[in-house]
């Protein structure tokens, strides 16, 4: 389509059918609204946030006992609570469904598979849970894991926190010391890991860091055997239980749940720590809870029986995200292992084999399909996809060409942004709005999204802080060892008064989307022109000559200038030509402030092990201040590439 098209509008029958329609509609009824589109009730949700997600509780039919009160102290973004008389449990309202259909299906490369019923899921939760009971698990107690995306995982997490346990998960790439940064600030009763994993058809063996990080956490070891040779009760050490002997002295049972407060914490998870030790965000029950099930029922239109699945790992919170599709009753298809082993089809060979209604992965994970030169809508059947997701980066407006031309072209496409920080999104996906090339379709239902200016005004057409400025469920409970509040305080507080301060540099569309240019903490100055990382990627991204890139402000000559790293295509040079080239695409595509003064060809670009790139880590490695964390990188050695260039020296 002509560039002032939309790339995707649902049609009108399909707007007729959407959850979100008929939730829009329910609402109106209920409580005597008239809504004459998305836009608003998004406004009515916003500005009667008790009614609506009392009726996110009602429509959904959560389990437990709601109280009377839906929210208190609701103008101060630090003491509101939502539903402070409420009790429940996160795992009952999961495992909502039994029976022989499929709950989650398994596979790790092309190297094991695997399909648990719900009946199957159940009854090993009931396993879990009664062993968890004889270790004298209780609510409050944290639960750490080391642990492929596979079954094993999800019916841990669910029994550690039908109990009222908290649970905490890491992916087993991390190093001895990275785990230990985490999990060492919690204090867990209890570490769990596999003993091998499977990577690039490699088996990658953990047992022995297994063991050396529960011994320094002082805990004992549950071990999942997974890619490991085989062991048995006798091969292991005293302070180590195999999984099937953990599970079986017991029979399954009827499960019984710890209903507990809504603010009852539920998970932790970890910040990036690429420039320290990673804050360990606390998050609870009933606010993840509520804000998945509003995501996944009607911005995704998840449904009983669809399956659902987002490529990631345990160590990042789309994890946390997939699994809570069980409350929808949908089937969870996990997936363990690199995207591209055997070859670059393998997610699309199960999509198609599994009937996937929902595909979730990464804007890199797309770019590398387009790269790759791969079409999987001319080889692969995609008939069931219906939504494909995108977050972990901004999607440039070249990966929104390619998922209409070379993976689907009648699916929505929804670019989604939120984070670690609030374990979901501020703004994501619409069923009921056309799609734009490089625009999210707009903010969540619930949330005061906005955009403010460094003064702390709304903007629109320009770009600013992204903000919400009323308090919202999802909002984490505290950070684990910050009893006075002050870390939690300054990560999201200290720029504006009583309002949430993202870290994301975004911009209001025409359409009512937004875009997001990247975080604001490495948003470029130069001259004093603020300008987004992801303006600059959009550009370079696009050239069959780049294969990844990495942008920076360094400070020079009392200014900042933009610095460009390149990791180039096998065989590629980077001479006089390519550099011409490269400014040119910048200039045109974006601006003149955008060109960068200096571009600089690396062997690889240093990112996290989710995925993203680590653009301050970087920046401090380029003005000679140590990283502190090198631990929280997927491949740390890649930083010394920035050291001493001389090319930075003039």
């Amino acid at each position: 389509m002509g560039e002032n098209q939309p790339l995707w509008v649902p049609s009108q029958e399909r707007v007729a059918r959407s959850p979100m329609t008929h939730f829009m509609r329910w609402c109106a009824e209920r409580y005597g609204q008239r809504f004459e589109d998305y836009d608003a009730f998004q406004r009515w949700s916003v500005d009667d946030r008790e009614t609506f997600w009392s009726a996110v509780c009602d429509y959904c039919d959560v389990k437990g006992n709601r109280g009377e009160r839906a929210l208190v102290n609701g103008d101060d973004m630090l003491a509101a609570r939502f539903f402070p008389d409420a009790r429940l449990n996160f795992a009952e309202n999961l495992l909502v469904r039994s029976g022989p259909d499929d709950a989650l299906i398994f596979r790790g490369e092309d190297k094991a598979e695997d399909r648990w019923s719900w009946d199957r899921l159940r009854d090993g939760v009931s396993r879990l849970q009664q062993a968890f009971q004889k270790l004298g698990l209780k609510p409050g107690d944290r639960v750490a894991a080391m642990m492929p995306n596979m079954p094993q995982t999800v019916a841990l997490m669910l029994a550690a926190t039908s109990l009222g346990a908290v649970w905490s998960s890491c992916s087993p790439d991390f190093g001895e010391q990275g785990v230990l940064d985490r999990f060492g600030q919690i204090e867990p009763k209890l570490f769990i890991s596999c003993d091998a994993y499977w990577y690039n058809g490699k088996k990658q063996d953990v047992t022995q860091k297994a063991r050396a990080v529960a011994e320094k956490l002082g805990v004992f070891l549950l071990l999942v055997p997974y890619a490991g040779d085989s062991l048995t009760s006798t091969e292991v050490l005293d302070d180590t239980v195999l999984y099937d002997d953990f599970v079986d002295l017991f029979d399954p049972q009827d499960l019984h749940y710890t209903r507990l407060p809504f603010a009852h914490p539920l998970y932790i998870l970890f910040s990036s720590g690429t420039t320290g030790i990673p804050k360990c965000i606390v998050h609870s029950a009933g606010g993840t809870l509520l804000q998945h099930l509003k995501e996944h029922r009607f911005h995704c239109e998840l449904q009983p029986g669809d399956r659902l699945f987002y490529f990631t790992t345990c160590g990042w919170m789309m994890w946390n995200w997939l699994v809570s599709g069980l409350a929808s009753g949908a089937t969870l298809c996990l997936y363990d292992g690199s995207p591209f082993a055997p070859d670059g089809n393998v997610l699309f060979d199960y999509a198609a084999a599994e009937k996937f209604a929902v595909f979730g992965t990464s804007a890199k994970y797309i770019d590398a399909v387009r790269k790759a030169g791969l079409t999987p809508a001319a080889t692969h059947d995609l008939s069931t996809l219906r939504l494909i997701t995108s977050t972990g980066s901004p999607l440039s407006p070249e990966g929104f060409a390619f998922v209409y031309d070379g993976i689907k072209s009648d699916v929505q496409l929804a670019s989604i942004s939120g984070g670690t920080d609030i374990v979901s999104c501020f703004v994501l996906g619409n069923p009921l709005k056309p799609v734009w090339s490089g625009e999210i379709q707009g903010p969540g239902l619930g949330l005061a999204v906005d955009v403010w200016s460094d003064d702390g005004k709304p903007v629109r057409g320009e770009k600013g802080e992204l903000v919400c400025t009323k308090p919202f469920p999802c909002q984490p409970v505290m950070f684990w060892n910050d009893p006075d509040g002050t870390k939690y305080h300054a990560a999201y507080f200290d720029r504006f008064d009583n309002v949430w301060c993202h870290g994301d540099f975004a911009e209001w569309t025409e359409h009512g989307g937004l875009i997001i240019h990247g975080r604001s903490d490495a948003t470029l100055n130069p001259g004093g022109v603020r300008i987004g990382t992801a303006e600059i990627y959009n550009q370079v991204e696009k050239m069959d000559e780049v294969t990844e890139a990495l942008c920076i402000g360094q400070d020079w000559d009392g200014d900042v200038r933009v610095v460009l790293f390149v990791r180039l295509a096998d065989g590629v040079v980077l001479d006089d030509a390519l550099v011409s080239a490269i400014k040119s695409r910048i200039r045109t595509g974006a601006s003149p402030r955008h060109v960068p003064a200096k571009i600089i060809a690396v062997a690889d670009i240093p990112r996290t092990k989710s995925g993203k790139i680590v653009e301050l880590a970087v920046r401090e490695v380029v003005h000679g201040r140590p990283v502190k964390n090198r631990e929280a990188l997927a491949n740390p050695d890649a930083l010394a590439l920035f050291e001493n260039i001389e090319a930075l020296q003039s």
